[in-house]
């Protein structure tokens, strides 16, 4: 079902007017990250339905993901924010660089959706590829954080395998790790449905498309793995005895 960009451009103002306002009264966001969101949002739907579908997946499963287990993650993280709020910065480092690969992709198509295709266009498939890639990434990082922490398996650092306290920078479960695949599953199956929609692929092509479960799948994996190597390598963890919580900020 092929749509023409002023036709998507329409619709991405409505739905990112409602969703940026709605995120904005329950605190998901603060001011700067509703206005953010709405501009980030409006680029990829007018982009592709698709491409919004990936935000969307991303930006909505992490939200209500922050606020699950509240009470738990507060005794834990000394740092805790209610309602996990969001400002503009991180609403451009999670979006950010998708919206730069969206556009470039989609002034290449002409703004029409393509399938994965290398024999059409190397270049197209892999900015596709980029973006598909950045939300697993960013999903199964958020996923993998937002869960593993929940567990009650004793977590340890990624580059020792030592155990460590909980909301320890770089500190791995298997619940945080299995939910990081999750993560990335869930990105490369939306993509996938959304296309039977919004590209038409010949029959041969369209079978290829079904291996962006699993590479999605593991890039979920790897973002949550890479960031618990930086997390361990050049994050700063502490513990504060006076509220009995891991610190992540130096105190001098």
């Amino acid at each position: 079902m092929e749509t023409s960009p002023q036709f998507r451009l329409i619709v991405a103002v409505v739905i990112s007017s409602l969703i940026a306002f709605r995120s904005y009264k329950r605190k998901s966001l603060d001011l700067s990250g509703g206005i953010a969101g709405f501009l980030v949002m409006t680029i990829h739907f007018t982009a592709g339905f698709r491409y919004g579908a990936l935000l969307l997946v991303f930006f909505l499963t992490s939200s209500k993901l922050t606020k699950v287990g509240e009470d738990k993650k507060r005794r834990v993280d000394v740092e805790f924010k209610e309602g996990g709020q969001r400002n503009w910065v991180q609403v451009l480092c999670n979006g950010g660089i998708a919206s730069v690969l969206v556009v470039i992709a989609c002034t290449l198509t002409g703004w029409q959706d393509k399938c994965l295709d290398s024999k059409q266009s190397e270049t197209v498939t892999a900015l596709i590829g980029g973006i598909i890639g950045h939300y697993a990434c960013c999903n199964g990082d958020t996923w993998s954080s937002e869960l593993g922490v929940l567990s009650d398996a004793q977590p340890r650092l990624i580059t020792t395998l030592k155990p460590v306290k909980k909301g320890t920078n770089g500190g791995v479960t298997n619940a945080g790790l299995l939910a990081a695949l999750a993560a990335g599953t869930t990105v490369g199956v939306t993509f996938l449905i959304f296309g039977f929609f919004t590209a038409s692929c010949a029959s041969d092509v369209a079978l290829k498309q079904l291996l962006v479960i699993p590479v999605s799948a593991l890039a979920g994996l790897c973002g949550s793995l890479i960031d618990s190597v930086l997390g361990a390598t050049i994050q700063f963890s502490g513990f504060c005895s006076v509220r009995n919580k891991v610190s992540l900020k130096e105190h001098m």
